[in-house]
């Protein structure tokens, strides 16, 4: 283990170290480099690409941004290392590996808190979305916005799920994440955690017989080929969010963090868009594909079972208070309709 950590340090140093040189050797504009380890068709990906022409408008050329996508540049905690030091300028992660970091965006992971996609977007685009992006600065990170990732739901090789006592003893792949394997352990399956690339190939020789993720990475990566059992569980809506290393920000102008804040902000519409086009289209081709769809799940039963995951993870006063404010919004939005 002690191996490994080296090793991975060392690689994240020297791809720090190649970026740094690019950076001292380039010439004016000012390019700055961005990181996003899907490819460049999905729509958090596009959208960077989008605030990418915003930023190289709004500063009349002076500023830039490189896309390295498709990990290459490593996977999201490797970015996340890299951008910490400073090697990565602007980087769009998914929260969990920020859970161990920040204790409030462990707040937007739990599941079954988001009622619906308004619901979700609503907090985001509002105050308490504001606090959570407020709050990653002291750890180094400044927060400009969220992208959407879709409801994520459980699919699998050997049956239909409709209620937690349906996963017993199926093996589900989780994200390597604390909150992640607390919630399949409670609703009865069995937790793997390994690294989405490998999902497909140990799907296939059965090391696993299920994962979990939203309608386009379902699709994407053809694991509704080979696990056709789709139970819309919908447990979690866990946002993107895009953020510049403080290190960098700190060297930039109040000019230059005012025009990536814009730029930023004005991507956030173009990605719902594309991410709204893009499930629609995922669904279809999976649909026509014969995959078993499980629509009349139990969800209150699946809340029911992950209590116990809220009274875990969730240990600070301000946590819980922006679980309840969370669930204010949904009930207002009720009232409103």
């Amino acid at each position: 283990m002690r191996f490994f950590l080296v090793n991975r340090l060392s690689r994240n140093l020297l791809v720090l170290s190649m970026l740094m040189l690019a950076s001292i050797c380039r010439a004016e504009p000012l390019v700055l480099r961005s990181a996003d380890n899907n490819p460049a068709t999905y729509p958090t990906a596009q959208a960077l690409a989008f605030m990418a022409e915003r930023v190289a408008e709004l500063s009349n050329g002076r500023m830039n941004m490189k896309l390295y996508t498709g990990g290459q540049l490593g996977d999201e905690r490797d970015t996340l290392e890299i951008t910490l030091l400073g090697g990565i300028d602007v980087n769009r992660l998914n929260m969990a590996p920020l859970n161990s970091i920040v204790p409030e965006t462990l707040v937007l992971t739990m599941p079954f808190l988001f009622e619906s996609k308004q619901h979700l977007r609503t907090v985001l685009d509002g105050e308490i979305g504001e606090e959570i992006l407020a709050s990653l600065e002291p750890h180094g990170l400044i927060g400009l916005a969220y992208y959407d990732s879709g409801a994520r739901s459980i699919y699998n090789t050997q049956r239909p799920i409709h209620h937690p006592d349906d996963l017993d003893g199926l093996k589900i792949r989780v994200q390597n994440s604390e909150l992640y394997v607390a919630m399949i352990e409670a609703i009865g399956g069995s937790p793997t955690p390994m690294g989405f690339n490998q999902v497909y190939e140990s799907l296939i020789l059965g090391t696993i017989e299920g994962s979990e993720n939203n309608w386009p990475s379902y699709e994407n990566t053809g694991h509704y080929e080979i696990a056709p059992y789709l139970s819309l569980t919908e447990h979690t809506m866990t946002p993107e969010v895009v953020v510049v290393s403080k290190y960098r920000w700190q060297q930039l102008t109040k000019t230059q963090q005012h025009i990536l804040r814009q730029a930023a902000k004005e991507s956030v519409p173009y990605m719902r868009e594309q991410w709204d086009r893009r499930v629609e289209t995922s669904k279809e081709k999976v649909m026509n594909s014969g995959v078993k769809l499980v629509e009349n799940v139990d969800k209150a039963a699946f809340f029911e079972a992950t209590k116990p995951v809220y009274q875990k993870l969730l240990t600070t006063t301000k946590q819980k208070d922006m679980v309840e404010r969370i669930r204010q919004v949904a009930r207002e939005i009720a009232t409103n309709e």
